[in-house]
């Protein structure tokens, strides 16, 4: 794994080890000699990130759209900061230049993306590794969502293993590091029926 994309608020949350827990996995990244590729932004999670990557002598590569950058909230201080001309070819971009994903606490924006992202993998489109790093339970509800649509078989259960969630950074680094991917099952349960 040689760059890690990683999906976070623009804002900074309410609970301090959101932050903690942001600065941690870019320290511990830059440690492993693994790159980062994020939104791009100096704010809220997304600047804790990119500020302990480069603080720890790190690669910090931002992916932002222009309409971001003219509201000045592009980070200035980057490895390399890539502006593009919409959302649609930022994610297209951040995926294309990552070996893996990574999801911290964030709101619709990073939900969106995650989701995109595993989607894509449930899909076959890419064999890289998802995780969701649950902070303090933030994601729990996320979580228990997926269980349930497990459950009400709109969700088979090797998709749903596809993410993996752990509370501890250095733990989802590792699981992501030992990914292998493995035969993809087809989305549709039960198709024989419809």
């Amino acid at each position: 794994m040689e760059r890690l994309c990683v999906f976070c608020g623009s804002s900074p949350g309410a609970d301090p080890a959101y932050a903690e827990a942001t600065a941690e996995l870019g320290r511990l990244l830059v440690d492993d000699g693994i790159g980062v590729v994020y939104g791009g932004g100096a704010v809220g999670l997304m600047g804790v990130l990119a500020d302990s990557v480069l603080g720890a002598g790190g690669e910090a590569i931002g992916v932002i759209p222009q309409a971001l950058v003219d509201r000045e909230i592009g980070h200035r201080g980057l490895s390399e900061l890539r502006v593009v001309g919409s959302m649609h070819e930022r994610k297209a971009l951040m995926a294309e230049l990552s070996d893996a994903f990574i999801a911290l606490p964030g709101g619709l924006g990073t939900l969106e993306e995650l989701f995109e992202v595993y989607t894509w993998a449930q899909l076959g489109l890419h064999r890289k590794p998802c995780g969701l790093l649950d902070v303090e339970s933030y994601y729990a509800g996320i979580v228990d969502f997926l269980e349930h649509a497990v459950r009400e078989r709109f969700v088979r259960e090797e998709h749903r293993a596809m993410l993996m969630v752990e509370r501890e950074p250095r733990r989802l680094i590792d699981r992501l590091g030992e990914f292998e991917p493995g035969t993809v099952q087809p989305k549709w349960i039960d198709r024989e029926q419809t």
